[in-house]
């Protein structure tokens, strides 16, 4: 088992059963007690000694151990790809750059709305692999599918796939947006026909599934104006969900109830309090130019944005507009404010350098006044200064 996070370490206990498990992880994470954890090395001399490399999202392709074991010819097996094979329940996969964790957990709340047994898990909550074996066999797994679980896929094929949006992201990890993008849509490759594939129109899909698509929202079981969670961008979202669930046989009235009252998930536009009537949203789970472009875009006008963190790749020129239109100032931290500075220039705001988060939270506070929004919605990775985007949120 190469890296030993929280899907690693998942994917190592289900394995216990089948063998010897030996895990490794290049750093020095902490690892539960009883398994076999080599840690602070690359994991190349462990090699000899196996039959089959696990590899967990986080790690890359690029990695010494796994150049090395394709070049013994041993197999290179994904946490997702083996927690899949190992679960015979119908399987909801929910992929794209904006709104899996969201849509992940709406389509569990719906699934409840119905009084039927489900299951969420994947990317960045409970790992895939921690459900094997603890599962009903009339229970629907509804799993977030990220860009890096899907590039390990080699069989996955999903009872029903959905596709929210396509756009620029992690190009540190893939290179280039065709990268990205083929890593994504490897979720619907080994789709058959008897299955489901859900997509915005004009996408065009890979695989043999039946074609759904969405994106009006007359379609939806109720009208649009009671959908409960804030924004655009969440419209889509539920419009995404409610496909998925009516093409997988959710009841439309179970749909539209689960719509009515999914308030959302912590770290995406969560309403974290309110202070001299002024706003302070939490939207951390926003790391990419898109998502913060419509978690600025949710609000009116009256934004003191938070952005900054680590770079990913790529600009932030997609921004401006937004910014223009909808925030009173930028308060830029971490290792990307100077890139953003020179990105958000033209959009004609005041851009103020604060260095770190708690910096950026008292000089927004400072200026906001009642009525407008404090929005954390960084457009960036967590990693210079924080754990991951929920310590930061």
């Amino acid at each position: 088992m190469v890296g030993l996070a929280r899907s690693g370490v998942a994917a190592a206990r289900m394995l216990e059963g089948h063998g010897r498990v030996i895990g490794t992880d290049s750093g020095r994470p902490d690892v539960p007690a009883g398994l076999e954890a080599h840690l602070g090395v690359d994991g190349v001399e462990l090699l000899d000694q196996v039959a089959c490399v696990v590899k967990s999202p986080g790690v890359p392709n690029e990695a010494p151990v796994i150049m090395g074991a394709r070049e013994r010819g041993l197999p290179v097996v994904g946490e997702l790809e083996l927690a899949w094979r190992l679960l015979p329940q119908r399987f909801v996969a929910v992929t794209g750059t904006n709104g899996k964790t969201t849509t992940a957990e709406l389509l569990g709340a719906i699934w409840r709305e119905a009084g039927l047994p489900v299951a969420v898990a994947g990317n960045v909550g409970t790992p895939l692999a921690s459900l094997v074996g603890t599962l009903g066999p009339d229970t629907t797994v509804v799993c977030e599918v990220s860009s890096f679980q899907a590039e390990d896929s080699i069989e996955f094929a999903p009872d029903t796939a959905l596709l929210l949006n396509l756009s620029e992201d992690h190009l540190d990890r893939h290179g280039s947006f065709e990268a990205y993008r083929n890593a994504k849509l490897r979720v619907f490759a080994r789709q058959r026909p008897e299955q489901v594939a859900v997509a915005p129109p004009g996408v065009e899909l890979p695989g043999e599934a039946r074609r759904i698509e969405f994106g009006d929202p007359a379609e939806l079981p109720l009208p649009a104006g009671e959908v409960r969670l804030r924004g655009p961008h969440n419209l889509e979202n539920a419009m995404g969900a409610s496909a998925a669930a009516l093409a997988s046989g959710v009841p439309a009235e179970a749909v539209a109830g689960a719509l009515r009252s999914f308030a959302g998930v912590p770290h995406r536009l969560e309403e974290v309090g309110e202070a001299g009537g002024v706003l302070y949203v939490n939207d951390s789970k926003a790391t990419n130019v898109s998502a913060a472009a419509r978690g600025i875009e949710s609000f009116e006008g009256g934004v003191h944005a938070i952005l900054g963190g680590s770079l990913k790749g790529g600009g932030f020129e997609g921004l401006r507009v937004p910014v223009a239109a909808r925030c009173r100032a930028c308060y830029l931290i971490g290792a990307a404010a100077e890139r953003l500075a020179a990105d958000l220039e033209p959009a004609g705001v005041p851009l103020l350098r604060c260095g770190d988060l708690e910096t950026a939270v008292r000089e927004a506070s400072a200026a906001a006044r009642p009525g407008e929004v404090v929005l954390l919605s960084p457009a960036c990775a967590s990693y210079d200064q924080f754990r991951d985007f929920e310590e930061r949120g």
